[in-house]
């Protein structure tokens, strides 16, 4: 499913999160199949990658290896981990590289950072389908997948090591490791996040929230949804159709 058809896609439903500021009936569509299949593949092809990788860090973390068959197995499938986590971020990137555009939303987000980590979202500024600290993380993955995949062709000794001198090699590893360390960090921002806005995980285990959390989180996103919709389904907390 398209973005354009998920943002008419909006049905009536028992709401999916018990206990939201707004009781309310309403269910939006917030990712496909398609996409949600994306995600988790990709996610787990990054903890796969991950897990070898930390294998292959450390002498301390060799160990994992056992999860691979050995260190020669491992050896050979963490890059092949990685171009899995490449090709499946490259899905989510054609899917929604639209909708984590700056827009001038983002910028008084930011502004307002201090608010939101202070646990008032209320008080934030209407924000689009994501807002500036998701599309932050959907970027910089983006970036680092790069690199790392960029990186890991140089140091991938099976089927490029003819092709690069050893300082380069040197080089790639050390930054290789680097960004490693960097998406690490990025990835347990992530899963914090998801787990700290509740309601997030459902949306990507199921697809949908309710109305009164796409109202509380992602207030403009809603109202675009019921503007394209033209419908009833898509309800303030008043009741009254979202304008």
């Amino acid at each position: 499913m398209s973005v354009s058809n998920e943002r008419r896609e909006v049905v009536k439903g028992d709401a999916l999160e018990k206990g939201d500021p707004v009781a309310d009936p309403v269910v939006v569509v917030r990712y496909s199949t398609a996409a949600r299949i994306n995600h988790w593949l990709t996610a787990g092809g990054f903890v796969l990658l991950a897990l070898s990788g930390f294998a292959l860090f450390h002498p301390s973390l060799y160990w994992l290896t056992g999860l691979f068959g050995g260190g020669q197995w491992t050896r050979t499938v963490h890059p092949w981990f990685g171009v899995f986590l490449f090709l499946g971020f490259t899905g989510l990137f054609l899917r929604f590289w639209r909708v984590n555009l700056w827009s001038p939303a983002d910028g008084s987000w930011l502004k307002n950072i201090h608010t939101f980590l202070a646990g008032d979202e209320d008080k934030m500024p209407e924000v689009g389908r994501f807002n500036f600290a998701q599309k932050a993380v959907f970027w910089w993955m983006g970036i680092l997948i790069l690199i790392m995949i960029g990186t890991g062709v140089v140091i991938w000794e099976q089927y490029f090591g003819a092709y690069t001198t050893l300082d380069q090699k040197r080089i790639a590893v050390l930054v290789h490791s680097i960004g490693a360390i960097v998406m690490v960090c990025i990835l347990i921002v992530h899963i914090y996040g998801a787990f700290w806005a509740r309601g997030t995980m459902t949306a990507m285990v199921k697809g949908k929230v309710s109305g009164g959390w796409a109202f509380k989180h992602h207030r403009m996103w809603l109202r675009q949804l019921a503007r394209s919709d033209k419908t009833n389904h898509v309800r303030t907390p008043t009741g009254t159709p979202a304008e």
